[in-house]
């Protein structure tokens, strides 16, 4: 593929690129020579007219080009774009011995920047939210089907973003035939049915794989501890993911808020695939309600949990919203720090991609110093393998969480 134009940096405007990082703003652009369209490949270059890297070019974006490659050698084309789809599905070839539900396409961390991929069984969910990935949708499709041995794939774009991009809505489903409504998946033994066309995300919070699963072995640590099952409460609980890991390995009661009475209903219906039902469903309290205040209810009313899990949607999705989301995040983990059993613990997590993992760690150290409750930091949790983050793309590293147990000095 030949590059149908360039786009020249001002200077100074080089050090990124420099460093690899993957965006080139519209601010950094000193002149653009061609007519490059929407999605066509460009070659960026510095002020000193130096080659910097291949890009796909966006001319009505914010982000002006996402770089493909900075190696000059490179041919950008379809056979390079299999690759790239190849090497990503490839690298997740060690997630189906515990799963079949995955994200085999991150974007800017698969050298796919805009192009996210999940995978649910035998269908992909797809989101195309630039111009370059979606300029060779259709390369790109084959080449996910053929890797993947899928034939069926949905389209799950955001429409906002396609349209700050300048492209169309696509169609729903494109490829092989109309999927479920919903698709069952399972991971470390629990068992989720996914609505992959209404439900959150692609359908489901797979990048929070790893801290289901933690959770389940902290869970089955303090049944053998305590030789009794622990007191759990999941707050924003979406369609009862932590919910059920901590069910099935060993709680005695669980109790899960979400303000959705529609991912409530779907959470139910989670808990009978797992075979929850009878008598043992009554150890599972659903709680359709705004967190906040059903926390400051608890707090009230003196419950107590041994385990406390916080998996807050997005606070903030740009800079002038963070103070907000701050206040937000502090006020939900001190109530949650409060409800806390001595020698409990507190999952607490922020997907808000605008909160650096030094902030939220000071925001929650800010409310376990309000809350006059010592804890220790456990350790931190994060976005599973499948969600990869780029070293020079530090914004690829959305997830973040803290594990923090309550310290019995004091109680």
């Amino acid at each position: 593929m030949v590059a149908s134009g360039s786009v020249l940096l001002k200077a100074g405007k080089e050090k990124s690129l420099q460093r690899r990082h993957p965006w080139v703003y519209a601010t950094a652009v000193a002149q653009v020579i061609g007519e490059p369209a929407n999605g066509a490949l460009v070659d960026v270059r510095g002020s000193d007219r130096r080659f910097l890297a291949w890009a796909a070019y966006s001319p009505g974006s914010a982000i002006r080009a996402r770089c493909w490659s900075y190696r000059e050698a490179d041919v950008i084309g379809p056979e390079w774009l299999r690759g790239r789809v190849a090497a990503a599905v490839e690298r997740r070839n060690d997630l189906w011995a515990c799963t079949n539900a995955a994200r085999l396409v991150f974007g800017e961390a698969d050298g796919l920047p805009g192009l996210v991929v999940d995978r649910y069984d035998d269908t992909l969910v797809a989101q195309i939210q630039a111009a370059g990935v979606d300029r060779h949708r259709e390369t790109l499709l084959d080449a996910l089907c053929a890797t993947s041995g899928c034939t069926s794939v949905l389209d799950r774009s955001d429409a906002a973003l396609r349209t700050r991009e300048g492209l169309a809505a696509p169609g729903a489903v494109l490829r092989g035939p109309a999927p479920p409504e919903t698709i069952r998946i399972h991971e470390h033994g629990v068992h989720y049915a996914v609505d992959i066309r209404r439900g959150h995300k692609t359908g489901f919070y797979l990048d929070q794989r790893d801290s289901r699963h933690a959770l389940a072995v902290q869970v089955r640590a303090f049944v053998q501890r305590h030789g009794r099952g622990p007191r759990v409460l999941n707050c924003f609980c979406y369609t009862g993911g932590f919910s059920l890991a901590a069910a099935l390995a060993g709680a005695a009661e669980v109790v899960s808020v979400d303000a959705s009475a529609d991912a409530l209903a779907l959470a139910r219906r989670n808990a009978e695939l797992n075979g929850i039902g009878g008598a043992a469903a009554r150890s599972l309290q659903w709680v359709c309600g705004d967190v906040f205040e059903h926390l400051r209810q608890l707090r009230d009313q003196a419950e107590r949990f041994d385990f406390v899990v916080l998996d807050p949607p997005k606070f903030a999705t740009n800079q002038h919203q963070v103070d907000r989301a701050a206040r937000a995040y502090k006020d939900i983990n001190l109530s949650a720090l409060r409800l806390l059993q001595p020698g409990g613990c507190l999952l607490s997590f922020s997907c808000s991609g605008a909160i650096p993992v030094d902030l939220f760690q000071k925001i929650v150290a800010g409310a376990v110093i309000d809350s006059g409750i010592d804890c220790y930091l456990r350790g931190r949790l994060g976005a599973g393998s499948d969600h990869p983050t780029l070293l020079t793309h530090p914004e690829g590293e959305y997830l973040k969480g803290l594990l923090l147990e309550r310290t019995l000095a004091g109680a």
